[in-house]
């Protein structure tokens, strides 16, 4: 009889919950998330969002490769209790696709060409925003990146719309190495801005994120545009506790 106690699990996890504050009507949302890590593969996330002001419950697998790039995805989307789309996105170096269920009962097909490798995918749970940080290329002497093919599950802001297939151009900045806190607790993470760079959107201003460690952990996001505060609130379980090297820019900052 094979032993199974003796292999054990190859993988880490850890977990944790991110607060969505309004500037004036304060908590408004949150979101669960687990993430199991298998070092050299990539990994997996497991989220589930709410957004109070909508009646919005939004749950998604997300997968990335050891580079953080898109693998595959599930998001499945509800809006006051009512169905809105499920719908799984596949990607390749030349390809993005969907099969999805609306909330009208039809479905869904589509297939995207893309010129290179997706660098980012929005499936709009705040945590993998965090993982936006994996596009910038540290090695370049360029502190604001244009990115190219970025993909989405959803234009819209609030990412409310059933999950098909979107594509933008953003710009990434990086602005250095920051001291954060968060009522999860005190990390020395990596500040970036996205810039949206939509042109039908022109009134989109920047937002900016941290994260932590190599594993990318999301630490806070802040869009002065929509008076949100993105933070974490708690995080548990075997995380990666040692920063991935980057520019000496530091600067200290409190939540």
């Amino acid at each position: 009889m094979t032993d199974f106690s003796k292999r054990g699990m190859q993988h880490r996890t850890f977990s944790g919950t991110i607060a969505y504050i309004h500037d004036e009507h304060g908590e408004t949302g949150r979101e669960w998330f687990t993430v199991t890590q298998l070092d050299g593969v990539g990994q997996t996330i497991r989220a589930k969002c709410e957004m109070d002001e909508i009646g919005l419950l939004r749950d998604v697998t997300y997968s990335v490769d050891a580079n953080f790039r898109p693998q595959d995805c599930f998001n499945r989307l509800s809006i006051g209790d009512r169905f809105q789309g499920s719908s799984w996105f596949r990607f390749s170096d030349a390809l993005v696709e969907c099969e999805g269920l609306l909330g009208d009962g039809s479905r869904l097909s589509q297939s995207v060409a893309l010129d290179h490798p997706t660098p980012v995918f929005a499936c709009h749970p705040l945590y993998c925003d965090g993982w936006h940080a994996a596009a910038f290329n540290h090695s370049l002497d360029e502190p604001k990146q244009l990115l190219s093919e970025c993909t989405n599950s959803s234009m819209a802001l609030d990412g409310s719309t059933a999950p098909m297939i979107g594509k933008v151009v953003k710009a990434l900045e990086y602005l250095g190495k920051e001291e954060v806190t968060t009522r999860a607790g005190t990390f020395m993470g990596d500040h970036y801005r996205i810039y949206p760079m939509r042109e039908e959107k022109p009134d989109w201003t920047p937002l900016d994120f941290w994260v932590y460690g190599p594993d990318l952990i999301f630490l806070k996001l802040r869009w002065d545009m929509i008076r949100w505060t993105y933070e974490l609130v708690e995080l548990h379980g075997d995380y990666a506790h040692i920063d991935r090297p980057a520019r000496p820019t530091t600067t200290s900052i409190s939540l």
